[in-house]
């Protein structure tokens, strides 16, 4: 095998010395042309004894993946200096990099998020694919209720479905046991509205709960009151109008005052002075119970809002769908 041996240290050294694209063409039908040196070996190998066959063919492969490997390797870094040295004009002005920045959404929910975080709130996560126990059972939600219908909730099969609401998230975490709880559940939730100005099948929501001992629903009215006014500013007021939730007993609307107009009237609250923010109310019993909470001992409140319908107030957008047509012209104005 010395020529072998070489053979590949001739290649090596010649391979060294080669500074341009075509003395590397040149190199490669030295070695691997018709006639070219490597090929010549090649072709004597059908006239060696049988039982030398193996090993010199093993060695002439070898040394032709070697050759191939360097001169593949040699073309992609003359193309680089190459490209490098063509390219790079120093005497012209430099490009600005394009930043990116977080959707409009995004930009809501942290804002959010950092509100009830300075109040002691932790933030909670959950999975989008939920079961019709906690999306619905036990949330206290019968089974005549509408929303589980398949006409408003996205069903994948008999056992799972896409969580119409992060209320879920409240329950998986108050069967963790570990009380009290001050938590708010931010994420993606899905419900089969037909898309239009203000409606949208996939859309964000907040979630809040509060359970400890002597909660009443002034720290519900309270903590609603703080979180608006720093969202909106501290002139903001806040209103409860009487609702029913499953899960809430009381339950109410919650009203903001505009705060564009501050309660004048305009065209944002289409002349009224409120705007219609989420629902909210204390923690029903039943709730408490599901999840083995006496509710003789522990109270609690919870609240809902949408972080669509907070961007398109605070931003003045009269279309949800704009926020999920992914349009550049449109995103780049936040």
């Amino acid at each position: 095998m010395a020529d072998l041996y070489e053979l590949g240290e001739l290649f090596t050294s010649e391979l060294a010395a080669v500074n341009a694209i075509n003395d590397l063409n040149d190199l490669r039908v030295r070695y691997l042309g018709k006639k070219g040196l490597l090929t010549q070996k090649l072709k004597e190998l059908g006239s060696l004894p049988p039982a030398e066959k193996p090993a010199r063919g093993a060695a002439l492969n070898d040394l032709k993946v070697k050759i191939q490997e360097g001169i593949a390797f040699k073309q992609a870094e003359l193309t680089t200096s190459h490209a490098n040295s063509t390219s790079l004009d120093l005497t012209l002005p430099g490009h600005n990099p394009l930043l990116g920045r977080r959707h409009p959404l995004m930009q809501v929910e942290e804002r959010v998020k950092s509100i009830f975080r300075s109040m002691g709130f932790v933030v909670e996560t959950g999975p989008e694919v939920e079961t019709p126990y906690y999306n619905f059972t036990a949330l206290n939600t019968p089974d005549w209720h509408p929303a589980r219908d398949e006409a408003d909730t996205f069903y994948l099969n008999d056992e799972y479905l896409l969580r119409t609401e992060t209320s879920p998230v409240q329950i998986r975490v108050l069967e963790r046991g570990q009380l009290p709880v001050r938590m708010i559940a931010p994420g993606r939730v899905y419900r089969k509205d037909k898309p239009d100005p203000s409606h949208f099948p996939v859309f964000h929501q907040v979630e809040g709960l509060y359970v400890d001992h002597g909660v009443t629903f002034a720290d519900l009215k309270g903590t609603l009151l703080a979180f608006y006014r720093s969202l909106f500013g501290e002139e903001t007021r806040i209103r409860f109008r009487p609702h029913f939730f499953p899960f809430t007993e009381p339950s109410a609307e919650v009203d903001v005052t505009c705060f564009l107009c501050g309660g004048a009237g305009c065209r944002v609250c289409k002349d009224k002075g409120w705007l219609e923010m989420g629902g909210s109310g204390m923690v029903d019993p039943k709730v408490l119970v599901g999840v083995n909470i006496d509710p003789e001992e522990w109270t609690g409140f919870a609240f809902g809002l949408g972080i669509e319908r907070i961007a398109m107030l605070w931003y003045g957008v009269d279309d949800i769908r704009l926020f999920w047509e992914n349009d550049m012209r449109f995103l780049k104005q936040f």
